[in-house]
């Protein structure tokens, strides 16, 4: 049985995760939260991406407030993130976050933490604690000589407990490093430890290339081996970016299914056609449909649709002409110029 499945159920806002619950999909704003005109219109854009639950900053009194108004505009949990300043965690609740996320360490006093956890308790607003390699304290570092996998995890067990004692249980744990395989061995060792749901992701990870690469090893290996109740990959991109990924991580490892899957070739001395910028032209054009199906882009038409034969559908071209092809057979020839135009019609066909 997978960790996921014998986790706690933490409900944040209408969305379930921990017990078994699907692997919710996370991103984070990088607007202003007090802008609520910018914010509410890149939430609304990450919703129709795929974002199940979304965070933003709260570095301010406005931001705390502006929860009030983002949340009549959107549809999805808001969750506060939170540093240093416990009333702005109090704010935020009052306003409507649907979770906060603090560092109980940067957080400030016990009785700070303490008035946090009062205020969650009485609107059964979930705690997410979050603990990360670049805030591991001294104390641990010098125990056991510097950053490890086992003070990330002995850092967010104690200030579970904290919490525990001050009677609440409602809690996500979150323990991010940039160094990968650190990462993943911090989650190996405290899903033994543990029942709280687990967010995971690579903190820092970089930009899409790096990025992908990190998040997808790190974020595959624990997905596979049952660990992770709801995810963000961290992109230094827009967080449009951070939710196609995280769709694409939890499609490949067979957790999630909808969206078009995009197959194509790497491309060789048998290419004839433009394939790279026609091959990213169709995986923007399929992001706007939701079936459940596999679209091959193949740059030879003479091996193009055998390759694609286990794709649902397929274009392939080379010397000025194309051919469309469905289930490996070629329906039609087209010229090269409208091959992604034909592949339109295919799909809009596809759902009539």
């Amino acid at each position: 049985m997978a960790y996921r499945d014998h986790t706690k159920k933490v409900q944040i806002g209408d969305v379930a995760i921990g017990g078994g619950s699907p692997v919710a999909i996370q991103s984070m704003t990088n607007t202003k939260t007090e802008d609520v005109k910018a914010t509410v219109r890149q939430i609304l854009e990450l919703e129709e991406a795929g974002c199940e639950i979304i965070r933003a900053a709260v570095p301010t009194m406005e931001a705390a407030c502006a929860f009030s108004e983002i949340k009549k505009q959107i549809h999805i949990p808001l969750v506060a993130d939170i540093h240093f300043d416990y009333r702005l965690a109090i704010a935020a609740m009052e306003h409507g976050a649907d979770k906060i996320r603090i560092n109980p360490g940067n957080i400030g006093s016990r009785e700070g933490v303490q008035a946090v956890v009062a205020a969650a308790k009485e609107r059964g607003i979930p705690i997410r604690i979050g603990v990360n390699s670049g805030s591991l304290e001294k104390e641990l570092i010098a125990k056991y000589g510097h950053v490890t996998a086992q003070g990330l995890v002995e850092s967010a067990l104690l200030k579970v407990r904290m919490i525990e004692q001050m009677g609440y249980e409602n809690l996500v744990i979150s323990i991010k490093s940039t160094d990968v395989m650190m990462c993943v061995q911090a989650h190996e060792l405290i899903a033994d430890k543990t029942t709280y749901p687990l967010h995971i992701g690579i903190t820092e990870s970089g930009s899409a290339t790096g990025g992908n690469i990190k998040s997808a090893v790190g974020l595959g290996i624990l997905l596979h081996e049952g660990i992770g109740d709801t995810v963000r990959v961290s992109l230094t991109e827009h967080p449009v970016e951070e939710v196609y990924s995280a769709k694409l991580i939890l499609k490949t490892l067979g957790l999630r299914k909808g969206g078009i899957e995009v197959v194509s070739c790497p491309t060789c001395g048998r290419t004839k056609i433009d394939l790279i910028p026609l091959a990213h032209a169709v995986e923007e054009l399929v992001k706007q449909y939701p079936y459940d199906i596999k679209v091959a882009v193949m740059g030879c038409a003479v091996n193009g649709p055998g390759e694609a034969r286990e794709a649902d559908l397929g274009i392939a071209g080379g010397n000025g002409e194309g051919v469309i092809i469905r289930k490996g057979e070629i329906i039609r020839k087209v010229p090269e110029g409208e091959l992604l135009a034909e592949l339109k019609k295919e799909l809009d066909a596809f759902g009539a």
